[in-house]
């Protein structure tokens, strides 16, 4: 059994894309980062960058004791290695899974995430900060339709982790100013991975979290993830 810590955010999704895809018993622990629980002694022993999400795995392949794992990056492998899917056996195609999935956990999760704080939550709109940032997503954006020319998917045919790691991060595209239109390689692997019906039932989960908060406005929220 799996016990994923969760909050609907696109690391959260991650997880939960794969956790539908594979079938593999688990339960979603919310963890509300606008509340602050990320913080709670309990959390943080198994998550000590105060980050969801985090997972324990109840009964791992060793046999042993729960294993405590966070990261979406490294949770995402884990998943991978466990159930031996999602993540090729060969060599070359292992290492090209694992450099797609660094690319996104390195680069395009945080400057989307950076994108997302300057546009949408920081309290005064500074127009350097959002061209900068607007500008890199355009870039990586851009990589990642070169990169989709003439595949499925990013490392090729099969839908792999590096998928699952980078489809969360283009889902809010308009918040971040960009039209896929533009990018028509990624446009379609975008809507090959949102049709899928494990897409389907893991972005459902997100709708049925109750205590979701409007950073825009919910000052307690801002406290607690910005340090307000």
């Amino acid at each position: 059994m799996i016990e994923l810590y969760y909050w609907p955010t696109p690391n959260g999704h991650k997880i939960t894309l794969f956790l539908e895809e594979c079938g593999l018993p688990y339960t979603i622990r919310p963890v509300n980062i606008g509340k602050g629980e990320q913080f709670e002694p309990a959390f943080l022993k198994i998550s000590p960058n105060n980050r969801m999400p985090a997972i324990v795995d109840t009964k791992p392949a060793d046999g042993g004791e729960p294993v405590s794992v966070f990261e979406s990056g490294a949770i995402l492998q884990y998943l991978a290695e466990k159930t031996e899917r999602f993540l090729p056996k060969d060599l070359r195609g292992r290492a090209t899974v694992i450099e797609w999935l660094f690319w996104q956990v390195g680069g395009l999760g945080p400057m989307l995430g950076q994108n997302h704080h300057f546009n949408r939550y920081a309290p005064e709109k500074i127009p350097y900060a959002i061209d900068r940032y607007v500008r890199e997503t355009r870039r990586l954006y851009g990589v990642l339709d070169k990169r989709l020319e003439g595949r499925n998917f990013i490392a090729g045919s099969e839908y792999t982790i590096a998928d699952m790691a980078a489809y969360p991060w283009i889902v809010p595209y308009e918040n971040q100013g960009m039209r896929l239109d533009d990018f028509p390689h990624l446009k379609r692997w975008f809507e090959r991975i949102r049709d899928r019906e494990a897409t389907r039932r893991a972005y459902a989960i997100a709708d049925t979290i109750e205590g979701k908060t409007d950073l825009r406005t919910d000052e307690e929220a801002r406290r607690h993830l910005f340090g307000r």
